[in-house]
């Protein structure tokens, strides 16, 4: 639910923007969390929670990419669009997560 809200809050941002090529959202705030957002070339998302007071998720969100890449996009047998259920990607988005976790990028 939150991510088919946020891509079509998404879409509406980048299309209102008075700046030229506009890339969207990058960041919303609530009374709770904050969206970070970080859209790649081929215009997949990826979204990460946070405490409202932590900054730096950069590169959570990049190396979460990399992550994708490495298991997903190079995997032959796996299709766009289609949820990535592969043990591997699991376990090392769980390790990126704990290590931001560590550094202190606190991820909800």
């Amino acid at each position: 639910m939150l991510a088919s809200t946020f891509h079509s809050l998404y879409a509406i941002s980048a299309q209102l923007s008075p700046e030229q090529n506009s890339s969207g959202i990058l960041s919303m705030d609530t009374d709770v969390f904050r969206l970070h957002c970080m859209q790649t070339i081929t215009g997949t998302k990826f979204i990460v929670l946070t405490d409202l007071r932590q900054d730096g998720t950069d590169g959570l969100l990049r190396k979460l990419y990399q992550i994708y890449a490495d298991y997903a996009l190079k995997n032959p047998f796996y299709l766009l669009e289609m949820p990535v259920r592969f043990d591997l990607f699991d376990q090392n988005v769980q390790a990126a997560v704990e290590q931001a976790d560590k550094s202190g990028v606190s991820v909800i």
